[in-house]
């Protein structure tokens, strides 16, 4: 059985404190992971990410046939991850294309290497 209390002798205030004000330092960064990852979150996204991570950009259609999805859902997904800068859009005639957002590839390219590498270690 786990105890859910805590019992302490000693509190040590001054590591405390320091706990609490490097968690502030890094808290807007922190926001954002946490928005990021709550959009990956989802198993279509994730996997509409991997695609464009790996194809550089796709578009909706491409998107729908690859997932076997009708084009609405897609483009639903791919508004939450356009609306949360995790994407990017670009209009060449009629066709839209979607790729990752510059500021974001870094994260999501780690995120889905260490799926990866997961997948690897499971495997063997």
């Amino acid at each position: 059985m786990i105890s859910s209390s805590c019992i302490r002798v000693f509190a040590d205030t001054a590591y405390i404190e320091q706990c609490q004000q490097r968690l502030a330092s890094v808290e807007p960064g922190l926001a954002a992971l946490a928005a990021v990852l709550s959009l990956a979150g989802n198993r279509v996204r994730l996997q509409m990410l991997f695609l464009l991570a790996q194809e550089q950009q796709l578009c909706v259609c491409d998107l729908a046939d690859v997932l076997q999805m009708n084009v609405s859902a897609i483009s639903q997904h791919l508004r939450k991850l356009k609306d949360g800068g995790v994407i990017q859009a670009r209009k060449v005639g009629q066709t839209v294309f979607y790729s990752l957002s510059a500021a974001q590839q870094p994260l999501i390219h780690s995120l889905l290497a260490a799926a990866s590498t997961s997948h690897a270690t499971s495997a063997r």
